[in-house]
């Protein structure tokens, strides 16, 4: 059954890895998504300015396996990650000219702000209150959410989760979508994708939700749990985001994603990265978006 809905749906992360490895380590404040002062907001680097430092600054997730993750050797792996040395490629002449910064959901937009990163690749869905804090380039993604719980108290239905405990990560999509749409259902909010995941694990929670590109896969490999809800809300897209006003490297991004195309690289980028960890079962078009266009 759960193959079936892999093929119909959106592949799915999940949960591994450490904060180690390559690239420069950092995990942020715990603030909410967006909330950092605009007093504190740094000048965004030109591409000429990346160009003489010879580094690229990208922000990815370190523990949403296979999406931005550290593996067994330490070394940071994934669909983003993959994208992002490509990206460096093509604009330094190298895929090691790439600083990989490991960011968490909740610090994505401040990092940006910050100008600890020149460009976020982590999972990063394009919302109407997101674009009104950064600039997100053409879409390489597209996903909705998913709630997955225990096979013994499965939840199958929103209206279930009354009186009970959703697990949700804190700056996502999910978060934003039960406080708008179902403020009655009890949020356990942590920042990270492990601290979640254990809390459902260990019964803190009822169930957890946020991408079901994520929450498929997880449940794939640990038994006793499934995605009762596989597909909540609306399609969305997730692209790689700039500084607000860095219109000059989202338009380069946006030529790129634009060029790559012509290459079918995302679904190149999916054969390498997705495909070892889906098999057979999953169509590659129910995730990747091509030249920005969604189909």
């Amino acid at each position: 059954m759960k193959k079936k809905l892999l093929s119909m749906l959106l592949v799915a992360g999940v949960l591994t890895g450490i904060l180690t490895g390559c690239g420069l380590t950092e995990t942020g404040s715990s603030k909410e998504e967006g909330t950092f002062a605009t007093q504190n907001t740094a000048q965004a680097r030109t591409i000429a300015e990346i160009k003489e430092e010879g580094k690229i600054r990208i922000g990815v997730f370190s523990d949403k396996n296979p999406f931005g993750y550290v593996d067994e050797n330490g070394e940071v792996q994934g669909y983003d990650v993959y994208f992002a040395k490509r990206l460096a490629k093509d604009l330094l002449g190298s895929e090691d000219a790439v600083e990989f910064v490991y960011v968490e959901a909740a610090n994505r937009v401040e990092y940006l702000q910050a100008g600890k990163v020149d460009v976020i690749l982590a999972n990063f869905t394009v919302t109407e209150e997101r674009s009104e804090k950064v600039d997100f380039a053409l879409p390489y993604m597209k996903v909705a959410l998913g709630v997955v719980s225990p096979d013994g108290a499965q939840i199958t239905d929103v209206e279930q989760l009354k009186d009970k405990t959703l697990i949700v990560v804190k700056g996502t999509t999910a978060e934003t979508y039960f406080e708008k749409n179902y403020p009655e259902v009890k949020l356990l909010k942590f920042d990270e994708y492990q601290e979640a995941y254990d809390a459902l694990l260990d019964g803190r929670g009822d169930a957890f939700s946020t991408d079901n590109t994520e929450v498929l896969a997880w449940a794939i490999i640990h038994d006793g749990y499934t995605v009762g809800i596989t597909s909540l809300g609306e399609l969305e897209t997730i692209a790689p985001a700039v500084q607000k006003g860095n219109t000059e490297l989202r338009d380069w991004i946006n030529e790129e994603i634009i060029v790559l195309a012509e290459e079918q690289f995302f679904h190149q980028n999916f054969e390498e990265t997705l495909k070892p960890v889906y098999g057979e079962d999953v169509d590659p078009d129910s995730l990747v978006v091509e030249g920005g266009v969604v189909e």
